[in-house]
């Protein structure tokens, strides 16, 4: 396990250092790593920033970018091939700016989530209150693409909303309703 490093100001970020000859170097455990040891920090939540060793310029985001090419070409396919090819298609584009805070919160209001994702996959999606969450959601994601891309479908029925299904105090389901119509809200408002 990677040892953190507190600095003098608080902060528990590990800098790895990236060599010209591609070694990363650990400068909270002084060792060399691997790719594979930062794809297990990041799952273990570890707060790590890489850093090029000479010119003291962040590569964090290139080496998070080569882990996830690695798992990719390993076998652990998680990215579809649209998704990437929409992704891609978004460079350049009008609504670059807002990609990043549009994945983050979606992947925030998944993270959030999980274990109750988690329960209804273990059990089955057939019958599942999750499964029209994920249907939803699913719906609001290519909405949200196509209003990028300027290629809106109108033939499509907008997901479902807290108008729908009043919320019960303390009701995670209506919690995840109201989450995903200020989500819906937040979307209709940037495609305008």
């Amino acid at each position: 396990m990677a040892n953190k490093t507190t600095k003098p100001d608080g902060d528990d970020t590990v800098v790895i250092k990236k060599y010209a000859n591609r070694r990363l170097y650990n400068t909270a455990s002084s060792s060399y790593i691997t790719l594979d040891d930062l794809a297990r920090m990041t799952r273990e939540g570890v707060e790590f920033k890489v850093i090029d060793a000479k010119t003291g310029d962040d590569l964090t985001r290139t080496i998070m970018t080569q882990i996830i090419m690695e798992a990719e070409t390993n076998g652990a396919e998680m990215l579809p091939i649209s998704f990437l090819r929409q992704i891609i298609s978004l460079y350049g584009h009008s609504m670059q700016p807002v990609m990043p805070h549009f994945l983050e919160a979606a992947m925030e209001n998944f993270s959030t989530h999980r274990p109750e994702w988690q329960k209804a996959m273990e059990s089955g999606w057939k019958d599942h209150p999750f499964a029209r969450i994920a249907e939803n959601n699913m719906e609001m994601m290519r909405a949200a693409t196509e209003a990028f891309m300027g290629g809106g479908r109108k033939d499509k029925p907008a997901p479902a909303t807290t108008d729908e299904a009043p919320a019960a105090k303390g009701d995670d389901l209506a919690e995840m309703r109201a989450q995903m119509a200020a989500m819906q809200k937040r979307l209709d408002e940037l495609g305008k």
